[in-house]
């Protein structure tokens, strides 16, 4: 160190020279206050003067910032808005679900799954879409063979959110499912699978939001109105789900710049 500076940093415990014994090892406990102040000056004067973190890039998944955007959703195609009493309804109807989760986690947590459901991992963003959407869905498979019309494979066509599945996820697990099927939707179409594990991941969402949470349901009810917007054959089933996950997010979460206006 420049000695202009360490006339800026004085010491807080400034310490002289030691008389200490020959046999003195630096290495084994001190045994007196001269020996361990000698140890630390030792131990100081060893450390770089700067220090630089071996960072392995392979274990950086996630980005380490959260980008919200501003930008509200596009209109519902004409005749499609949804009401204000309807929207209304929807939310009284999804705060009650929530509701009797929260009551009924701890009991539905403790129920046994069956043998065939095996819950992947956290980090398992390729599980968690099979696991969800299925085979079927996931894969682009547009029909069934008629050996899978025999009975329902949960592999095949995705396990729905059973009570006994999503009380099972934590915070962590939730927000990651649901990153995971807003990335899918972000490219694929929407069907009636997503819907359901989208409604059911938001129902487990606990509030406030944390900035993680809040950007990506805002991302999901921009992307349901730019897949309503293009949807030429007016299914009103698939608007009707649509508009729904773009109400729970407006209104319920509080995202009011995203609203539909009633019609």
């Amino acid at each position: 160190m420049e000695p202009g500076l360490e006339e800026l940093m004085p010491r807080l415990l400034p310490v002289g020279d030691c008389d200490l014994t020959e046999d003195f090892d630096p290495t084994v406990p001190p045994r007196t206050p001269q020996e361990y102040l000698k140890r630390v000056q030792i131990e100081a004067a060893r450390c770089p003067d700067v220090v630089v973190a071996q960072i392995d890039p392979r274990k950086l998944k996630k980005k380490p910032t959260v980008n919200i955007s501003i930008s509200g959703c596009q209109p519902a195609p004409e005749g499609y808005s949804p009401t204000l009493k309807w929207q209304q309804q929807q939310v009284a109807n999804f705060s009650a679900v929530r509701q009797s989760l929260n009551k009924h986690r701890n009991h539905w947590r403790s129920q046994h799954l069956d043998s065939n459901v095996t819950m992947p991992k956290s980090e398992d963003e390729e599980g968690w879409k099979k696991f969800c959407l299925g085979e079927r869905v996931y894969s682009e498979i547009d029909a069934l063979s008629d050996n899978e019309n025999l009975g329902i494979d949960y592999m095949k066509v995705g396990f729905p959110p059973l009570l006994s599945i999503v009380s099972r996820m934590n915070q962590a697990t939730v927000t990651s499912v649901l990153e995971y099927l807003i990335s899918w939707f972000g490219e694929k179409k929407f069907t009636p699978e997503l819907g359901r594990w989208l409604y059911a991941l938001l129902a487990c969402l606990e509030k406030p939001l944390l900035p993680e949470a809040h950007s990506l349901i805002r991302q999901l009810a921009r992307r349901c109105s730019e897949v309503r917007a293009l949807e030429e054959s007016k299914n009103e089933e698939q608007i009707s789900a649509l508009n729904l996950i773009i109400c729970l997010v407006s209104r319920y979460f509080d995202q009011r710049d995203l609203a539909d206006e009633p019609s």
